[in-house]
């Protein structure tokens, strides 16, 4: 697969000033040649979150102390600074060589020039959720240590009163099971909203967690087959009828068209029957209702879907010491750090072995149903360059549908805008 290199977009921050914002971790001993060592520079997003911060500095300390050929060194940025520090150093030509990218930017980074397969043994990824792996052409471009999954919250009383069966990862509600559902609850007359989908969030939470529910339609962001153009995916039939329901909770009173700014204190304080978010909602959920019960999405159709693909660790195409950044890749692809990434952060672990290690996780676990719903029904997104582009026009589209508008002529436009894109990059081939 040939590679095209230069097509590096402007910077929105000049690289001295990005490189400001960041703090630095030091990269801990390496042993009696430590001074000799050649320096490998690690660039991460975690900067302000001690928790993923922690486990990254015990990998690097654990790698630099095992050998003395080299010496990791991490900085580390405040999330919001992170890709900003990226593209600024892309365009320099200044790029570290190991660097975390969100999930849906890996396509995007490695067309852009930024990172190149990874290069590690097939086997490196055996028991690895798929939903961690950026793949691209059957290549491994990066891979991660956790995950997190889109799921339904409500309580045993609510559903048992509104006299609805409790669905299971192996029995999810139908389609209309879930509309029945709805009603149902909304009849007990307890709350505001029957659901609350989280409406009043944007950005990437819009495609992440709304085109898993028009995938479960039978519709998507784009012809998987080709990934040339979204005609046919993203405006037939499916994907008309997922936009004409999604629109109809808000006509039927059952959803709000923006929810509160808090969708799982809403939920807590009693604003709504079912909450649909992540499972990074579950403590705060089952600390305030001792009859939690987690559900799996409906099946509209298509089978139940959710979202994948969280932060993901890659190596740049500017490392000019690619035999140490790929050691230090494999030295880390350890099950003990994905269990320690799992204990420290409660997400999912990207390992079935790491998973049955965490007592949350394992067989039996209170955590079990997440690695379940992230092993069965997740779906990352596109895995193609256009992703970006493709993300900030569906998220214009939904809010448009939300909004009342034409849901024909608003994935019509939406599709015509993403195939123009895709035109005036060429496809966006490699």
């Amino acid at each position: 697969m040939s590679r095209k290199i230069g097509r590096i977009v402007a910077a929105s921050l000049a690289t001295l000033a990005v490189a400001a914002t960041a703090g630095c971790v030091a990269g801990g001993g390496s042993g009696d040649g430590a001074g000799s060592s050649s320096t490998i520079e690690l660039w991460t997003h975690a900067g302000g979150n001690e928790a993923e911060l922690g486990v990254i500095t015990t990998i690097v300390e654990d790698f630099n102390a095992s050998q003395d050929e080299y010496t990791v060194e991490v900085t580390d940025f405040p999330q919001d600074a992170y890709n900003d520090a990226v593209v600024a150093a892309a365009t320099a030509g200044d790029l570290p060589c190991i660097v975390d990218i969100d999930g849906p930017n890996v396509a995007n980074w490695a067309w852009a020039g930024y990172i190149q397969p990874l290069g590690l043994p097939e086997e490196t990824y055996d028991g690895q959720l798929p939903g961690t792996l950026g793949v691209i052409d059957d290549e491994v471009y990066a891979y991660g240590f956790f995950d997190v999954a889109l799921a339904m919250f409500s309580r045993e009383s609510t559903l048992n009163d509104a006299g609805v069966r409790i669905p299971t990862v192996d029995d999810p509600w139908t389609g209309d099971e879930f509309d029945e559902a709805l009603a149902k609850i909304d009849g007990l007359g307890r709350y505001d909203q029957a659901v609350d989908f989280g409406t009043g969030g944007g950005g990437e939470w819009i495609p992440y967690a709304y085109s898993p529910l028009l995938q479960s339609f039978g519709g998507d962001l784009i012809d998987r087959s080709t990934f040339e153009t979204a005609d046919g995916a993203l405006n037939g039939p499916e994907a008309l009828e997922w936009a004409q329901w999604f629109r109809g909770l808000v006509d039927s009173g059952y959803m709000a068209q923006t929810s509160g700014e808090d969708a799982t204190a809403d939920f807590v304080n009693g604003t709504s029957g079912i909450l649909y978010t992540g499972n990074w909602a579950d403590a705060t959920v089952r600390d305030a209702f001792d009859d939690a019960v987690v559900l799996p999405p409906p099946n509209f159709g298509d089978g139940p879907k959710i979202g994948a693909g969280s932060w993901q660790w890659g190596l740049t195409t500017g490392c000019d010491e690619v035999d140490g950044a790929r050691a230090y890749l494999e030295f880390a692809h350890d099950t003990k750090y994905f269990v320690e990434y799992g204990e420290a952060t409660g997400l999912i672990p990207a390992t079935l072995d790491a998973a049955e290690e965490i007592p949350a996780f394992a067989e039996g676990g209170d955590s079990r149903i997440y690695l379940e719903l992230a092993n069965q029904f997740a779906v990352v997104r596109p895995e193609t360059a256009a992703y970006p582009f493709i993300s900030s026009v569906f998220q214009k589209a939904t809010q448009d549908i939300l909004s009342g508008g034409d849901p024909q002529a608003i994935l019509d436009k939406a599709v015509s805008d993403i195939d123009r894109d895709i035109e005036q990059n060429g496809g966006y081939t490699f």
